[in-house]
């Protein structure tokens, strides 16, 4: 197939592949436009409202197939508060509804200047720990009770806290007893007085201003041994159910809401909002207990919590290399105490992994070039027959043990990796707000004053000027040249740290150039002598 392509189809075909891998998912998958909420700024009206929404969305449901919209289940006012707990970074609040009405992340690195602190509850849709019954006249009459709590304040520096909420009802008593952690993880014991069939909500995650191209943010379902199935916003058709559940996680790029601990025979559930996004629930039992978590997917902590946690850090189809990268990235930081560093660190090991293949294609690059005037003559001479051509040139490589794809199996064995960085920058949320030299200050945003975008560019292009290349159509090194200029205006927008990696990844691949140069040259006078 190959060998009848000519020289400009073979450079379309390698230009595509290469360049298909940084846009093709955006291009078929583009970012969503954030919807912004005019009323995001002001309180939710009253409970009476927040009850009232909820009461339709029960209208709509059956005891058999429960809808999972529940979008007009907004946040209560702060007269509807029942609970304040404050802890050393965060402040969680549970409404007059039983449920985790919000938490506030008060680390800085969460900060931003437009939209203040992050939020990690959805201001519309389920909330965290919402109970809703099968039955529609007892449903309609819980979203109208409120519970009472055992505490109205307390503070979590370290420890736990206990939370006891209570709901009275005509037919039964709801009784929610809740232990909350320093580190963001809760114990939830639920007991009902009467057996009756009710769903509890995982919640919806938020969308945040800073959400960057790439980035998956949907549901996620851990079960059996540990297959995992994601269901992205917008992508939600039906309602789907899972049994023998290790975790279920609503996430964005760098927190989740989970719910884990969960009896195998329990089922939980995921069905679709409004807006086609997945909304997370699961059966309930008389006496019902489970773990749940809500904060940042910070690996150590999520760890300590519970080692099958780490599975809801998920990096989409590179997870199988991304997760072990980001292994040695954490133990590379762990070593020199500088994220950005440890990224420089991570990309040498890379380099001398790869070297012995790189090496490889630099020959076959150099080989390439010593046989490119004889290819010229060849293409001259049967001008007018390009399958005798084809065949005398594949002939001739052959016979000076050039390969013509040599040069690209570097660059096809470093795509892989590369996107399995890019899914390590992008959802460690260990890099938000890192920072490496003196004008870098978040290694998971853009370089604020493009210096590493057009260091890398400029690295390119001298790799590009010392590289042989065997171009035989003066198209071909048109359109090479103006690599650096493109890649350099696709990575302005990239995380700090994917653009530190390629950087250095450049340079090492500049040094590895000039030993091979230098080795040729000293061969090719050799050969004189």
């Amino acid at each position: 197939m190959l060998e009848k392509m000519t020289s400009n189809q073979r450079l379309i075909l390698a230009f595509t592949v290469s360049f298909v891998f940084f846009m093709a998912y955006t291009a078929i998958f583009p970012p969503k436009e954030l919807e912004t909420d005019q009323n995001t700024t002001a309180k939710s009206a009253t409970l009476k409202q927040s009850s009232t929404d909820v009461a339709s969305l029960g209208a709509n449901s059956s005891e058999s197939e429960p809808v999972g919209s529940v979008s007009a289940a907004t946040a209560s006012a702060d007269d509807a508060i029942l609970t304040t707990l404050i802890g050393t970074n965060y402040i969680l609040t549970i409404d007059t509804l039983g449920r985790i009405s919000q938490k506030e992340m008060l680390e800085k690195k969460f900060f931003d200047e437009e939209t203040g602190n992050a939020k990690l509850v959805a201001e519309t849709g389920a909330k965290p720990l919402y109970i809703r019954f099968a039955d529609k006249a007892l449903n309609a009459e819980a979203i109208k009770t409120p519970y009472s709590s055992s505490i109205k304040e307390a503070n979590i520096t370290e420890g736990s806290v206990s939370v006891v909420l209570t709901q009275k009802l005509s037919q039964l008593s709801v009784t929610k007893e809740l232990k909350f952690y320093s580190d963001g993880h809760y114990d939830v014991k639920i007991s009902l007085s009467e057996d009756m069939r009710y769903f509890v909500y995982l919640g919806m995650h938020p969308t945040f201003s800073d959400k960057q191209m790439m980035t998956v943010e949907g549901a996620m379902v851990d079960t059996g041994d540990h297959l995992i199935t994601i269901i992205e916003d917008g992508d939600a058709e039906g309602l789907t159910s899972y049994n023998n559940v290790n975790l279920a996680s609503s996430f964005s790029q760098y927190f989740a809401s989970i719910f884990y601990g969960i009896d195998k025979d329990i089922t939980v559930k995921i069905d679709k909002d409004r807006e086609n996004n997945p909304v997370v629930y699961m059966d309930g039992m008389k006496e019902f207990a489970f773990n749940g978590y809500i904060g940042p997917k910070d690996y150590k902590i999520l760890h300590a919590i519970n080692p099958d946690l780490v599975n809801a850090i998920e990096y989409g189809w590179f997870t199988f290399a991304a997760a072990p990268l980001f292994q040695l990235l954490m133990f590379l930081h762990d070593y020199v105490g500088n994220w950005g560093w440890a990224i420089v660190l991570l990309t040498i090991i890379i380099r001398l992994v790869l070297f012995p293949l790189t090496f490889k294609g630099m020959v076959s690059m150099q080989k390439l070039k010593e046989v490119s005037p004889k290819v010229k003559e060849l293409q001259a001479k049967y001008k007018g027959d390009p399958q005798r051509m084809n065949a005398a040139v594949m002939e001739l490589y052959k016979k000076h043990g050039a390969n013509p794809l040599g040069g690209c199996l570097p660059l096809l064995l470093q795509i892989p990796v590369f996107f399995a960085i890019y899914r390590v920058l992008l959802n460690a949320v260990e890099l938000k707000g890192a920072e490496w030299a003196l004008w870098i200050t978040d290694l998971a945003h853009m370089d604020p004053y493009f210096i590493l975008p057009i260091l890398m560019g400029a690295t390119m292009y001298y790799q590009q000027r010392i590289t042989p290349s065997n171009f035989t159509d003066p198209l071909q090194e048109k359109i090479f040249k103006f690599l650096p200029l493109i890649f350099t205006f696709f990575f302005v927008t990239f995380p700090a740290g994917l653009v530190l990696y390629w950087t250095v990844n450049n340079i090492f691949s500049i040094a590895q150039q000039f030993v091979v140069n230098k080795k040729f040259e000293a061969h090719k006078k050799a050969k004189e002598e």
